[in-house]
This record gives structure tokens, sequence and C-alpha cells, in this order.
């Protein structure tokens, strides 16, 4: 028989996720996903108490998103990645059926890659911080949030350098930052340090840090070096410590920006902000470049993870001569 979670039960075992998410030092967007799934797999066997669920609620909850919600493959996986964890991470339980959960198959698909004619067009539609972080997708092969979670610390324009933090993976790696945008950016980082000087002057100038490096320097939430390279517009009040901060910027405004100027730009490819990355490594293949510098660009675990690129490269039946054209 399963037992239900009672108020004060399910809330104790939220409040044991939050923590064992930060120990981790999962990002945000992971805690936010991983509880909410969460939320809806106990919701979905009417709030049972997850040791009383097993393999067979697991993959009733995990059909009915893909049969009734109509999620795709990578929502399916991210939702059993997130029970998952409920199970290893937090229950501290590892029943022998959890390596029997099968993982929904991702459809290969080629990524879409724009040409460099169709780059410019989408950036005479693009102005100011949109424009620049879409110029570091581009230029340096970032991540969206990659580039929303840059700190000013992480730029070394002398070096032309741009130091990616805790990646895909929690992997940190460089990349470069394109001579292009160098002044562009450097006025850009003028302007923060400028509204930070003024945030510092109402009591509202520091950033969240890891949790590790706030206790240890409590005052480097404060420093120029920590502060987000695209901050937020508005302040928020930090739930842990009830100081108003600043976020940065909130990846949905760029991913707006992007549509538009696709749309804008007559372009029909479906173009989104990750498709700036896509065409960099591309690109880059088209110039020459070895694959294995574009896998560290890309912090790519695995070579074969880069190589998808090489067959965008003869999409096309590019250097093969179609026999129409010889009739």
């Amino acid at each position: 028989m399963t037992r239900t979670l009672s108020p004060e039960n399910e809330a104790r075992l939220f409040e044991r996720i939050h923590a064992v998410i930060r120990m981790k030092h999962y990002s945000r967007a992971t805690e936010t996903c991983y509880t909410g799934w969460i939320k809806r797999f106990l919701e979905f066997h009417s709030r049972g108490h997850p040791r009383d669920l097993g393999q067979v609620e697991i993959t009733a909850f995990l059909s009915n998103l893909a049969v009734q919600g109509k999620v795709a493959s990578s929502t399916q996986n991210q939702a059993l990645a997130a029970v998952i964890f409920l199970y290893r991470d937090v229950l501290g339980v590892d029943p022998p059926w959890l390596e029997d959960l099968v993982r929904a198959k991702r459809p290969k698909r080629i990524p879409v890659v724009l040409t460099r004619t169709e780059v410019g067009r989408i950036f005479g539609h693009l102005h100011g911080t949109p424009r620049l972080v879409v110029g570091l997708l581009y230029g340096g092969g970032l991540r969206l949030m990659e580039a929303m979670r840059l700190r000013i610390k992480d730029i070394d324009f002398e070096r032309r350098e741009l130091q990616i933090r805790d990646g895909k993976g929690q992997k940190d790696r460089l990349t470069m930052l394109p001579e292009r945008l160098a002044r562009e950016l450097a006025d850009h980082v003028a302007e923060v340090l400028e509204q930070h000087r003024t945030d510092l002057e109402s009591g509202t100038g520091s950033v969240e840090i890891p949790g590790a490096l706030e206790r240890k320097y409590p005052m480097a939430a404060w420093s120029q070096g920590w502060q987000w390279v695209f901050p937020a517009t508005r302040h928020y009040e930090d739930q842990e410590t009830g100081r108003r901060r600043r976020h940065h910027l909130h990846e949905s405004v760029v991913q707006r920006h992007v549509r538009d100027a696709v749309r804008l730009a007559g372009i029909t490819k479906r173009a989104s902000c990750h498709t700036f990355r896509h065409s960099f490594a591309t690109h880059l293949l088209e110039d020459g470049y070895d694959i294995r510098t574009i896998q560290e660009l890309l912090g790519h675990r695995s070579v074969a993870t880069t190589m998808i690129y090489t067959h965008v490269l003869n999409r096309g039946g590019r250097g093969v001569a179609s026999p129409l054209d010889k009739v």
C-alpha cells in the first residue's frame, strides 16, 4: 500500500532536495528543472511517498509524458534524470531497477547552420546588449547560458580570451574574444562598472557567488570582478540573505531579440541562439581548423560530439556533381 506524503513531510522532502542540489553546486536552472519534475512525478501518483513508488510507477509517469503530454525525447530524459536524482542523491537508495529504466532515444538530427551571409543579415537587426551576446555565441562558440553567466573577471582583454566557468558538465575552458567585439565589450563593461558604483552607494552592489567562496571571502560578492557582464535591469531580493541584488540578464531577453532579428532578416531556417554556436564550429571547420582544436573551444568531452559538424560540411552532396547537371 502506498503511503501519502503529508504537507509537512513533502515540505521537508523539498528542503532536502534544495539542500542536496546546492551542495552539489548545480545551477539555478537545474534546481528549478529538477524540483519541477519531482513535483510532477509525485502529483502524478497522488502525492504517494517516493519510497513506495518503484520501477512500474516511474515508467508509467514517463510513458504518460510521451503519450499524453507528447513531450520530446530530451524532455522525457530530463524528467527521468530528475527522478533518478531523487532516489540516488536525496533518498540515498539505489535499487537495481534504476539501471533498467530506459532512456528515450533522441533522433539524430544534423544541426541547423547559418551561412556567413545569413549571420551578417541577422546581426544587422540586432543592437545593444543582445548584439553583444550573440557576437560571443558566434564569435567564441558560447552557449547562451555561458554568456549570461560571464563575470567581468572572466574576460582577458589583453589576451583576447574568455574563461568559461562551470560550462556543461561543470567543465571550465578557454575560448577566444573576437577582435571585432573587444572595443564594444570594453565600453559595455565600463558602463556596467559605473552602474555597479551606483549600486554600491545604495547598498545593492552584491551578486550571487558560489556558496563556499562567499563564506571564505564575504566581500567578494561586492567586488568588481564578480559582477555579471550582462546584469539584469532590476534588483531582486535574495531569499537566503535578504539582500537586494542583481541577477544576470534573463536568457529569454536575448532569445526574443534573436527571434525578431531572424524574422526581419527573412531567414526561414529554424534558427535560435544555439544556431550561432553550431555555425561557429562549422565555419571553423570550413576554414581548415582541426577537429581537436574545435572540440576544446566548444568544451565537448568527446570528439565524437564535435564530429557532427563534419556531416554538416558534407550535407547537400558538396563536392559531388549532380547527374541532373550533366543532362
